[in-house]
């Protein structure tokens, strides 16, 4: 699941600023930072008591292992600001202006795609076809709910208080589930449902265009690549 943290979208006064919304997968942290307590903790341990290569092994896995880790699971995150998306993936970032944002889609994977037909994926914001399914679930049930509910109420008399007795019924407690009457959708689709909308409010603006620019993450792949070589050289030598 995704969550984000995040202000309205409303337009800001002049001289003012709002800040972005971000979006990342709180399970993917978590998980990021187990991993990483870990892998410190046995690498340290190994590079401090081992012997022979052992040592070198243990600094040669972690240079390679720890920006890894980090990579695919602290780094990921979305922002969402007034002008732009900035997409921060696990080795590149992203900027797309809202002008550049061709379509924003939700399949097996969130994707957004630039006018010029690039497809960037959304890592931060993952898809879990388990939470569709719930919420499909949920919102057949409620459909059910409420069409048995209608029906009732057509099927008594003006003078019946049947109606009256379960509408009561329904208010304390089996009308939960038909909420506010908005459909039930998985958590990322919610997500990508408000960059649809923060898309279709400021695609438009002035201040919202310009070019699309891509980084490499050189902070990630530069530790990783010397582990990489280190451990190479150290099994070479044996």
């Amino acid at each position: 699941m995704t969550t984000p943290d995040h202000q309205s979208p409303s337009p800001r006064p002049s001289g003012t600023e709002t800040r972005d919304r971000i979006y990342r997968s709180p399970a993917a942290v978590a998980g990021g930072v187990l991993m990483l307590a870990l892998a410190l903790w046995l690498g340290i341990d190994a590079a401090v008591n081992g012997a022979g290569r052992t040592p070198w092994l243990a600094l040669a896995v972690l240079l390679l292992l720890v920006p890894a880790v980090a990579a695919y699971t602290l780094r990921p995150a979305v922002f969402a600001g007034e002008d732009r998306l900035r997409i921060r993936n696990p080795l590149r970032v992203i900027v797309l202006p809202w002008g550049q944002v061709a379509s924003l889609r939700a399949g097996y994977s969130n994707e957004v795609f630039a006018e010029s037909g690039t497809k960037y994926q959304l890592w931060a914001i993952p898809v879990s076809l388990r939470a569709r399914k719930r919420a499909a679930r949920q919102e057949a049930r409620r459909a059910a709910e409420a069409s048995g509910k209608d029906g009732r109420r057509r099927g008594r008399g003006p003078g019946s208080t049947d109606g009256l007795v379960a509408g009561a019924v329904g208010g304390l407690g089996g009308g939960a589930a038909v909420g506010d009457g908005r459909p039930v959708r998985a958590q990322s689709d919610k997500i990508m449902d408000e960059l649809r909308q923060m898309h279709e409010a400021r695609g438009k603006a002035a201040t919202a265009q310009g070019e699309v620019s891509v980084r490499w993450a050189y902070e990630i792949i530069a530790p990783a690549a010397a582990g990489a070589v280190l451990l190479a050289v150290v099994l070479a030598v044996g």
